[in-house]
């Protein structure tokens, strides 16, 4: 278990190291690029990454845009199909089977969430489970629960990275996650099994939330409500992870979970915002051996684990893996 020193030249308790998603995650890109130059030197073809967005939701054209820079910066190929808000079901479908069938699109991704007349399971459930690199497709979830290779959701799979190249051991550990999405809290789950942990699994039905984290040497919050893991929810030396993204729009809030940080304050002033976590990020860090920013920590990993699996997805279609 990763632990803090105290400064001995203060009395005041050691505060929690900060794991730094934004470095691990450059560390995995420049990883990504040198693979792929040396794919592409060895006669292989460049991966192709291509993205469905729907509708002209601002946010979300600001995610695929970054996941196609984001290809273009390690030598892979990034697309995005933009298809308009009203567009059917059939038209839709059509558009992924045919990047199904185009053999220099390695990985597949509809940007989430669609339109409430779409069924975001019926377009998850037809694409290629060989290029579904969101790892949504009912059989990568399958194989990932049987320990079977698979693609696997790149928010939790970044945190399993995070944590082990931090040196945060987790085989024989105790491991809470707070939240049970499809998309971050139950892959967390099988990976921490995975690694040898001893998962338990919150929501919002469980009783004395803070009783059951207060046993755990890794928390991971995922549960999209801010303050939800307060310091009285988390144990002396845990670790804490905190995927939430949240916004808070009053200054009040601001200085309630970030007194004193100037730094924050300016954030709030130039945008009338702040993103923060559900962790009450200042309060905990008394007690944490390490937590995750918000932002800074979870969130720079997403990207740099879609490319992973890209890679990935692109030298088994190539023959140079296996599936």
């Amino acid at each position: 278990m990763t632990t803090t020193t105290q400064d001995p030249q203060s009395s005041a308790p050691a505060r929690g190291r900060i794991l730094d998603g934004k470095a691990v995650a450059a560390e995995i890109r420049d990883e990504v690029r040198r693979d792929v130059a040396e794919l592409v030197a060895g006669g292989g073809r460049a991966p192709g990454l291509t993205a469905v967005l729907v509708g002209g939701d601002p946010a979300s054209k600001v995610y695929v845009g970054s996941k196609k820079k984001a290809c273009e910066e390690v030598g892979m190929v990034g697309e995005v199909v933009y298809l308009p808000g009203d567009v059917s079901r059939e038209e839709l479908e059509a558009t992924v089977d045919r990047l199904n069938a185009d053999e220099t699109v390695d990985g597949i991704l509809v940007q989430l969430p669609l339109p409430d007349h779409l069924s975001e399971r019926d377009v998850l459930e037809r694409i290629d489970p060989g290029k579904d690199v969101d790892g949504f497709h009912p059989e990568n979830v399958g194989r990932l629960w049987l320990g079977l290779p698979a693609f696997v959701p790149a928010t939790p799979s970044g945190i399993i990275e995070l944590l082990r190249r931090s040196g945060v051991e987790l085989e024989g550990k105790r491991a809470v996650v707070v939240g049970r999405s499809a998309i971050v809290g139950k892959p967390m789950a099988a990976l921490l099994l995975a690694e040898n942990a001893t998962v338990t699994v919150c929501h919002s039905r469980t009783r004395d939330l803070g009783a059951v984290c207060r046993q755990a040497d890794v928390v991971v919050a995922a549960v999209g409500r801010v303050g939800t893991i307060g310091p009285d929810d988390v144990k002396e030396g845990a670790v804490v992870v905190d995927v939430g993204m949240n916004r808070l729009t009053e200054r009040d809030q601001v200085e309630h979970y970030f007194p004193g940080d100037e730094k924050r304050m300016d954030v709030f002033e130039r945008r009338g915002s702040t993103l923060v976590g559900d962790v009450d990020f200042t309060r905990v860090r008394e007690k944490a051996a390490a937590i995750t920013p918000v932002p800074g920590g979870v969130g720079p990993l997403t990207i740099a684990l879609l490319l992973v699996n890209t890679l990935r997805a692109a030298r088994v279609r190539q023959g140079l893996d296996e599936g």
